[in-house]
């Protein structure tokens, strides 16, 4: 069942609109409320970033020298230490003895960036980033 949705009007000088409607239509929103919802969306959940104890739900992308020694036994290592907020992970193999590893996370918005922070500093790794999204996967089901 979707969300209620609620009318509201903007107002933004025409050239703003103009910059808008070329955006719509080379990323292929349906609409400029979709874009514009698009946009909120990111907006709030880096503001729940910001405000650090929000439970968010999140990806960290890692791309890292494949054949690195120890790298991944590292990645590992952190994943396993912050197993509460890592949810599973996907490794993809690139060119250039590249992997790209897709980590879901769900968590307090600071314990997410720390780990992001974790992982990315470890040598061998390239380059990474953190998503945060303020949706939230629900409750597992906890050990008695």
């Amino acid at each position: 069942m979707s969300e209620p949705i609620e009318r509201i009007s903007l107002s933004m000088p025409r050239s703003l609109v103009r910059q808008l409607d070329e955006m719509i239509e080379r990323r292929g929103f349906e609409s400029r409320s979709q874009a514009i919802s698009t946009m909120i969306h990111q907006q709030v959940a880096e503001h729940a970033e910001d405000l650090g104890n929000e439970v968010t739900t999140g990806t960290i992308n890692i791309v890292y020298e494949h054949g690195r020694n120890n790298l991944k036994k590292r990645l590992a290592e952190i994943e396993y230490e912050n197993i509460a907020e890592v949810i599973s992970s996907l490794h993809i193999l690139l060119e250039s003895q590249q992997t790209l590893e897709v980590i879901l996370v769900q968590g307090p918005a600071s314990k997410l960036r720390q780990i992001a922070n974790e992982l990315i500093s470890c040598k061998g790794v390239r380059s990474g980033t953190l998503n945060i999204h303020s949706a939230v996967i629900p409750q597992l089901h906890a050990k008695n």
